[in-house]
């Protein structure tokens, strides 16, 4: 799955098109290098998200193509927040 799609799906993000932009400007990491909006995620990978001043670090354990908002929680593993 994209790594845009993604993230709207797990609720990372909450829109693609801002998932995309944030990819655009390097504002994600995928196993500590910047990522694309068209990178493949895999089971396992460590995407970093940089919001503004605070950055999130999640592991991820499942990929799903659509998925309920009380369930886009068990798509990832917080690993740190700064």
């Amino acid at each position: 799955m994209r790594l845009d799609k993604y993230l709207k799906v797990s609720r990372l993000i909450k829109r693609r098109t801002v998932a995309n932009d944030a990819c655009d400007t390097d504002r994600i990491t995928v196993n500590g290098k910047t990522a694309k909006a068209s990178y493949n995620v895999k089971v396992g990978d460590l995407i970093t998200v940089a919001f503004g001043a605070k950055s999130v670090t999640v592991r991820v354990l499942e990929i799903k193509e659509t998925t309920k908002k009380s369930e886009s929680v068990g798509m990832y593993e917080v690993v740190s927040e700064t």
